[in-house]
């Protein structure tokens, strides 16, 4: 919470607030989910954080949430006046107040906000959570390794039970099954042979059969911190020359990404580049459709993001996704991702890269 208040003040904000979301966790410990009844969680840049709730919450998010403040309105008033009642008292005297609002904020809810705080001035509240939540702490990346950890070995359980016959939610039931026999509840995208060049498909129907190519894109969780991995195998005896040679040119893909990687100096576009050039000078550059990786966290998908245009540069304690993929419509696709970690010295891989065929 110091963080998040040092932020504030940083940029000159008075008050940050953030409906129910994994902002909501970050901040309190705890998500009690949205729903019609309004709950909203005000961090002040100076003085206690509070929470707004309906009173028949106030327990249960003084027992879950790390905030010791929760103020309760009735079913049958206006949990907007308690907001402001509460924005008064958290307000700097003699101007008007900076209210940073939370990205995911419905659009409902900042109608009401801006009403009932009429001498407050609205501001985007995202610089404020990216910046805390792009540099993981030792606390966090502890659990980031956990969830991959249980990522991996539930993927290599599950390719060693594959039979033919099986469809692909088969196959992801048996994914989820095994993430949540290792404590690490999760799932992910199951696609046989020409389902794996659409690089969100499945899962189907489809059956497997032999000799053709299996993906696998899964993350499971360890107290709310995930992650992210896809191996693609051959199913089937020795596998085809042309998953062979698209297998390594996308290995390749992802070597170049973590050796282009330095920290505090490579741009985030930087190691999209180093790995699309690797692809595009195989002659496979037009089959590479989407953005080299995205950060990872508390979501799956998060800033920052490796993708063209973006000149952030990747700073010590970014954790990060390394996936590129050829995805050869009619045909398949071979995508291979890994989880990296910006350090003081350069890349490490956090996950355990496949070998090349």
């Amino acid at each position: 919470m110091s963080r998040a208040q040092g932020e504030l003040k940083t940029r000159k904000l008075d008050l940050l607030v953030v409906e129910p979301s994994t902002n909501f966790q970050y901040f309190a410990g705890y998500n009690p989910g949205r729903s019609e009844r309004l709950i909203l969680l005000m961090i002040p840049a100076n003085g206690a954080p509070a929470i707004v709730c309906p009173s028949f919450e106030v327990e249960r998010i003084k027992r879950n949430s790390t905030i010791g403040d929760a103020r309760g309105w009735e079913e049958q008033e206006d949990p907007w006046l308690l907001v402001a009642k509460a924005a008064q008292q958290m307000k700097p005297v003699g101007r008007a107040g900076m209210v940073a609002i939370e990205p995911t904020t419905s659009y409902q809810s900042y109608l009401r906000l801006t009403s009932k705080l009429a001498d407050w001035r609205p501001q985007d509240g995202a610089a404020v959570t990216e910046r805390l939540r792009i540099i993981k702490s030792p606390e966090e990346i502890a659990l980031i390794r956990q969830a991959i950890a249980a990522t991996e070995a539930s993927i290599a359980a599950t390719f060693s039970q594959l039979a033919v016959g099986m469809t692909e939610r088969d196959v992801a039931q048996l994914l989820s099954r095994e993430m949540a026999s290792r404590g690490s509840p999760g799932g992910g995208l199951v696609q046989f042979g020409p389902s794996s060049a659409l690089p969100h498909g499945g899962p189907s129907a489809g059956q497997l059969t032999r000799e053709t190519v299996v993906l696998i894109d899964a993350g499971s969780r360890v107290e709310g911190y995930t992650s992210d991995i896809t191996r693609t195998i051959w199913f089937g005896d020795a596998p085809a020359d042309e998953f062979k040679k698209v297998y390594n040119i996308v290995h390749d893909a992802q070597t170049a990404a973590i050796e282009s990687a330095k920290p505090n100096v490579t741009q985030c576009q930087e190691v999209d580049r180093a790995a699309r050039k690797v692809i595009r000078d195989a002659g496979y550059g037009q089959y590479f459709t989407h953005r080299l990786g995205h950060g990872m966290g508390m979501d799956g998908h998060e800033p920052p993001y490796m993708v063209e245009g973006n000149t952030s540069r990747l700073e010590p304690g970014i954790v990060f996704t390394d996936e590129p993929g050829i995805y050869q419509l009619g045909k398949f696709g071979v995508r291979i991702e890994d989880d990296c970690m910006m350090t003081p010295n350069g890349v490490e891989v956090l996950s355990h890269r496949p070998s090349k065929i």
